[in-house]
């Protein structure tokens, strides 16, 4: 795992780009602690700089920016090509390979690039990766990002320099950087907790999308982005080509299949270990890394004070029944609030995914022990796990039996009564345990929440309302604009379900779920991996039928079965948690001050970007506990932290 980035600008002196090299490598150091280097193009203004965590190939014949054996060819590569024996193997059958100067996957992956062009090259890799290569003879910059989008890329043009890195805080310290706050963005990020791609916070800067590559002359200085792996046309093609064997046959492939990726990603040359929550998804990877391995797995979890949020007990049963050799580590509330400050330095986009305070902590932990670490990320998008998806299905059915004018005038009769006045009217069905659990209390809260369920006409919108926070962030981010339009749309032919989970794979996944894993394990130089991402893997779960997913009011059955290969039932079998910490609770008491400052009134009028008095009523209904706005505070909170931190630093 690396840090990358680099310039193109044919009217700088070398010397000048020289510095600006080091200046943006330096910014990613903790991507890369071990080495940085960079290399500048005396004749065209371009810059490539690499931070370097080692991890196969530990000598310097892994040093980037590394040339090919032509020295045609410039590198800076992040990541891994789990496959790079395979393709040196063949390289050398087909006498394609050059004299070896080591036994790096970047030197494999110059040298396929050298005998088959970039595509060609990308679509025979298997790993997680980003990169940028120069075309010394066709004067021809190429940028590329992995099929799923584990590995970040950020670009832009800023006047006529074009800028790329890893992370955004290398892009910014380049000199030619002015790139104003894209308002449009900010709005979706208050709907979806990220930015989503291609865009960021910055106007004019974009995230590569997953599956792409990026062409770029220096002769016409204009970019083109092309896909080398389709998600649609992938869904297409293995839904028109679904496995026809058994249940029973069908989990005997995809254990395969996972084993096979595990065994890949077990591969470097320093300490290894895994991730383990208890859960059903990192316990399947747990479960054959020990398989495979010849030694007690390394495995780590954190675990909480507060019970509800607490799954280390869990991990721990799991642990001693596979034979890992098991750390865990319970933070307490303390611990967990010091990460806050750091948030906008390690994330440097906003980003309101609480969780990441959880993975940052069990990434510190697991750094102390290994420098690469395996997780179970991708499982509740690949095979349905997601409560929301059940919730998503149930309503829809329930709406479309009531007609629209129905549900106009329904929800029209509960605006009409305030969420106060409901909670008085629930107040004495609170005795009911059953109602106390759908209401927690507050029915006034939750029925305006359903409210505004029966306004959607569809199911796209139904689903991408339930998973915004703020549904109308136009009007409370100034001068912004809906785009929502670039929403993607899912094939028509997909259940409820499919499509469900055909926008998180396209959406959540890689701009939530991802950054979130790899921001958290780079800011301690921890190279995590995630084998149920192995497109291999990915194609083999659409090739599934739906209920081989979802079954018996739960998700991931199938993956369940491999799981119950290696693990009693009894241990996995309990109601999902999220990795969350009690932001609701927080914001009312240790983080009352700290909220109150960065949602002051004046402040947000100061600052011009969000209209305060919605805000400032939240904050105040918040507070009083009369409604439950956590999640759209946190989003506000994140955005003016990562403003305040960011300011300060320019």
């Amino acid at each position: 795992m690396c840090g990358i980035a680099g310039f193109l600008n044919c009217q700088n002196s070398s010397e000048v780009c020289e510095q600006i090299a080091w200046q943006m490598a330096r910014r990613l150091v903790h991507r890369g602690p071990d080495a940085q280097e960079v290399w500048v193009d005396k004749t065209i203004g371009l810059g490539l700089a690499h931070a370097r965590l080692a991890i196969i190939d530990l000598s310097p014949a892994g040093a980037q920016p590394m040339h090919s054996s032509t020295g045609r060819y410039v590198i800076v590569f992040n990541g891994e090509i789990y496959n790079f024996q395979e393709i040196r193997s063949i390289l050398e059958s087909q006498g394609l390979a050059p004299a070896w100067r080591g036994r790096s996957d970047t030197e494999v992956l110059l040298a396929a690039v050298e005998a088959w062009g970039v595509e060609e090259t990308l679509k025979k890799v298997v790993g997680m990766f980003a990169f940028a290569l120069w075309d010394k003879k066709e004067r021809t910059l190429y940028l590329a990002r992995d099929r799923m989008g584990e590995k970040p890329l950020y670009y832009g043009w800023q006047g006529k320099t074009f800028l790329f890195a890893s992370e955004l805080k290398a892009l910014v310290v380049h000199p030619e950087f002015d790139a104003p706050i894209f308002r449009d963005a900010l709005a979706l990020y208050l709907r979806f907790s990220y930015v989503p791609a291609p865009l960021t916070i910055y106007e004019g800067i974009f995230k590569l999308p997953p599956g792409h590559y990026l062409k770029l002359s220096a002769d016409a200085m204009c970019e083109e982005v092309c896909p080398y792996w389709n998600l649609e046309e992938v869904v297409m093609s293995e839904k028109e080509n679904p496995f026809c064997g058994t249940p029973d046959e069908a989990c005997n492939e995809l254990e395969q299949l996972i084993t096979q990726s595990v065994r890949g990603q077990m591969i470097a040359d320093v300490p290894l270990g895994a991730f383990l929550s208890g859960g059903i998804d990192s316990s399947v990877v747990v479960a054959l890394m020990q398989k495979v391995s010849t030694q007690p797995v390394r495995t780590f979890s954190i675990g909480f004070y507060e019970q509800e949020y607490n799954e280390a007990p869990y991990a721990k049963k799991i642990a001693e029944h596979l034979g890992t050799q098991h750390t865990e580590l319970y933070v307490t509330p303390k611990e967990a609030l010091e990460v806050i400050p750091e948030i906008p330095k390690i994330y440097d986009e906003p980003f309101a995914d609480s969780s990441q305070i959880p993975t940052f902590l069990l990434s510190k932990l697991t750094r102390k022990y290994v420098t690469v670490s395996l997780s179970g990320d991708g499982g509740d998008e690949l095979f349905g796990g997601y409560t929301r998806y059940f919730l998503g299905m149930r309503v829809y059915r329930t709406l479309k039996r009531i007609p629209m004018v129905l549900r106009k005038l329904s929800r029209e009769v509960i605006y009409a009564i305030s969420p106060e006045t409901w909670d008085k009217i629930f107040s004495p069905f609170n005795r009911v345990a059953f109602v106390r659990e759908i209401t927690k209390n507050r029915a006034g809260d939750r029925l305006y929440k359903l409210a505004e369920l029966f306004e959607q006409e569809n199911f796209t919108n139904l689903y991408r309302h339930l998973i915004s926070h703020w549904k109308k962030p136009e009007t409370i981010v100034k001068g912004s604009k809906d785009l929502t339009g670039l929403w993607p749309q899912p094939p028509a032919s997909l259940s409820d379900m499919e499509q469900m989970m055909y926008v998180d794979q396209l959406t959540y996944l890689p701009d939530d779920i991802l950054v979130k894993v790899d921001r958290a394990a780079m800011a301690v130089s921890l190279e995590s991996r995630i084998p149920l991402l192995d497109h291999r893997v990915v194609e083999f779960a659409w090739r599934l039928p739906a209920d081989w997913k979802m079954r018996n009011g739960k998700g991931k059955w199938i993956l369940r079965q491999v799981l119950y290969k290696h693990v009693p039932k009894e241990l996995v079998e309990r109601p999902k948690h999220g990795f969350g910490v009690p932001i609701e609770k927080w914001l009312r008491e240790p983080l009352r001050d700290w909220a109150e400052s960065l949602l002051d009134e004046t402040r947000l009028k100061r600052e011009g970007f969000f209209e305060p008095e919605l805000i400032r009523q939240m904050w105040k209904e918040h507070l009083e506990g009369s409604r439950a706005w956590h999640y759209y505070l946190w989003d506000v909170l994140m955005f003016q932290a990562w403003l305040e931190y960011w300011r300060g630093r320019d």
